[in-house]
């Protein structure tokens, strides 16, 4: 069952949680340069939630071992920050998520590392379009596959392809809440979206096919085809307009 935020309070709790996901990932992203080894980032985002009296959902989370997920190139999601140097022209997805008071907030974004490369620009462009895309289908009475389909539409018409496999979700209490919410699917399906039902759209967004596989890290998720991906995410909480961005500056 969605989580909907029933009264004032649930609400200013989880924009806390957002606010805090948000100034900790435009943290991480500033300082994102040639040279940078993932390991940093991870204590990066530990120090700025924990300034915000946060604690990192992804931390032992079904024993992932970091506090950030950072995905370079071809990896899709879940990619776990360790010794390797970012590099002039890849992309890095960031994924943070945050606890405040027991309420949850989760967001990603890709940037790229110095000058990168046309078709990187344009696959970044397309994502942060299809999360975009997708937010604005968020609203009360419309139909979840109506999310779905916003993206979805918007990535392919950019030439690029949604992952099938991974998704976003309901959030709240917990990081992964019902429903799930696939990047591809059919206008009018699906659940009916209420006022106050709270969701992370999750955008990724492939350069070549939509397939991923695992690697031996039991975590990290790559493309198939090793073409290049790029992750957004927001935390949305949707109304009988424009849905409310809970991870935004």
């Amino acid at each position: 069952m969605a989580v909907i935020l029933k009264s004032p309070a649930e609400i200013a709790l989880m924009r806390e949680a957002g606010r805090i996901v948000a100034i900790t990932l435009q943290v991480v992203a500033d300082a994102i340069r040639p040279g940078v080894v993932l390991s940093e980032l991870d204590a990066l985002t530990n120090k700025v939630i924990g300034q915000h009296n946060a604690k990192p959902s992804f931390k032992g989370y079904r024993g992932f071992p970091a506090s950030i997920c950072v995905s370079v190139n071809e990896e899709v999601v879940h990619g776990i920050p360790g010794k390797r140097r970012l590099q002039q022209g890849d992309i890095v997805s960031l994924d943070i998520g945050a606890i405040y008071r027991g309420w949850q907030g989760d967001a990603a974004m890709t940037v790229g590392v110095g000058k990168i490369s046309g078709e990187a620009q344009r696959l970044i462009d397309a994502t942060r379009g299809a999360l975009a895309a997708g937010m604005a289908a968020a609203r009360a009475n419309s139909h979840l596959g109506d999310v779905s389909w916003a993206v979805q539409s918007h990535a392919e018409s950019q030439g690029f392809s949604v992952v099938k496999e991974y998704v976003g979700h309901g959030i709240g209490r917990q990081m992964h809440e019902e429903p799930q919410i696939p990047n591809f699917g059919l206008p009018g399906r699906g659940i009916l979206l209420k006022p106050g039902m709270v969701l992370a759209i999750e955008p990724m967004v492939n350069a070549g096919d939509w397939r991923t596989m695992i690697l031996e890290d039991k975590w990290t998720v790559v493309t198939a085809d090793g073409s290049l991906s790029a992750h957004f995410e927001h935390t949305v909480a949707v109304t009988e307009n424009e849905a409310e961005i809970l991870t935004s500056l």
